[in-house]
């Protein structure tokens, strides 16, 4: 690899200066020491805001900018294709409201029965408001995975949005977008696509996958609290937001309500450049193509090294192998109830998450909701082997 996981920890002050194992990862991961440099710097050069005629406004507008430039190479975009807000969830709710509120009614959208809350009641919530018609992505099997053939089945001439994740927060499932895009494409309609599981694993292409939008979250690949969104231009530029009058008329800035963090936009920059350095190349972009080439093997030689060594009282719900998956492990232990399994896992300083982690549609599906869930073990890029190990033996004790 170009390079090498125990180097890397050390950049990350909360992992030096802590034994605990940070397994908590899909729910956000820790932060390098750039990260937090550049958004402390951030609120001192950064701390007026845009469009005065004075350097430390110019200082700001150029955070701004360059945000942009680096959460379209992140993505496969342009810059002026990149809208900011607080958190996937604020920025979906409020661009769900916009699409759907120019739907005629007894038009009909599409949402899947494996993602996240975010992605699904934000988009019904709005349908229902304006008389929209709403259809479902089918799970397919006990790996939890999308039907896509009931996709292909619910698609119709009124069919106008599908939202669909490109990874399960829960179950660590990949989505096939680029079979997604065929099914879809034929029918007209826009494909929304959640990728904030995605990103921190896998290299996104915007262009190439051929998507409509996608939206993903800083804090989940070791940046700041910042939702990111990306969409064609000529859709930004279709659609008309919520918003105040004084605000911009034109995309991007129309859909940013009120004045952003620019500390955080700093901090953002300094994530995905730090994701970058991990590869090489004579841009971001190719950079960013090594880096991601480099975290996929050794997050799928983890991962491989857990599900090799379970112990009989483990079950993982989805993928069985990591073909398909992100290293992200619903598991369900024999005699132990989610909540028990965390808080023993904690008390050990391994850090895990149980319940549903607002996959509720996948949770009632599968008849888990109301028995607590699961609990959630995520792996990253700064996951060793050794955790891993320390990992499988403390499950094994209980």
């Amino acid at each position: 690899m170009s390079f090498d996981v125990h180097d890397l920890r050390q950049r990350f002050p909360a992992i030096r200066q802590s034994n605990a194992l940070f397994f908590d990862g899909p729910a956000g991961t820790q932060v390098p020491d750039v990260v937090v440099e550049a958004v402390s710097r951030g609120l001192v050069e950064a701390a007026s805001n845009v469009g005065g005629e004075f350097p430390a406004s110019h200082r700001s507008g150029r955070v701004v900018d360059a945000a942009r430039a680096a959460a379209a190479d992140l993505v496969g975009g342009s810059p002026d294709e990149i809208v900011f807000g607080p958190n996937m969830t604020t920025l979906t709710m409020a661009f769900s409201r916009a699409v759907v509120s120019g739907f005629e009614p007894g038009d009909r959208i599409v949402v899947s029965g494996i993602d996240h809350d975010a992605n699904v009641t934000t988009w019904t919530r709005a349908a229902a408001d304006f008389g929209v018609e709403v259809d479902w992505i089918e799970l397919a099997d006990e790996h939890v995975q999308l039907d896509l053939d009931s996709l292909a089945r619910v698609l119709t001439e009124r069919t106008r949005l599908v939202a669909i994740a490109g990874a399960s927060n829960a179950f660590g499932t990949l989505t096939d977008l680029r079979r997604v895009v065929e099914i879809v494409r034929p029918s007209g309609a826009k494909l929304f696509v959640d990728a904030v599981h995605l990103a921190p694993h896998e290299r996104i292409d915007v262009r190439s996958l051929g998507v409509d939008a996608v939206v993903c979250s800083g804090y989940k690949f070791y940046g700041p609290h910042v939702g990111v969104l990306w969409a064609h231009r000529d859709w930004l530029d279709g659609v008309r937001p919520y918003k105040v009058r004084p605000a911009p008329a034109d995309a991007p800035g129309k859909f940013e309500t009120g004045t952003p963090s620019f500390a955080l936009l700093a901090g953002l920059t300094a994530a995905i450049d730090h994701l970058a350095s991990l590869g090489r190349g004579s841009t971001r972009r190719e950079r960013l193509d090594g880096a991601f080439a480099e975290i996929r093997s050794h997050e799928a030689s983890m991962g491989h090294r857990f599900l090799s060594q379970l112990p009989e009282n483990v079950t993982v719900w989805g993928m069985p192998s990591m073909e398909g998956r992100v290293p992200t492990f619903a598991i369900d232990v024999d005699g132990r109830s989610p909540s028990e399994v965390a808080a023993r896992l904690g008390r050990q300083e391994i850090c895990v998450w149980a319940g549903h982690y607002y996959a509720v549609e996948p949770m009632r599906r599968l008849g888990l909701l109301d028995s607590g869930g699961l609990t959630r073990i995520g792996f990253v890029n700064t996951t060793t082997a050794a955790e891993v190990d320390r990992l499988l033996e403390v499950l094994a004790e209980l």
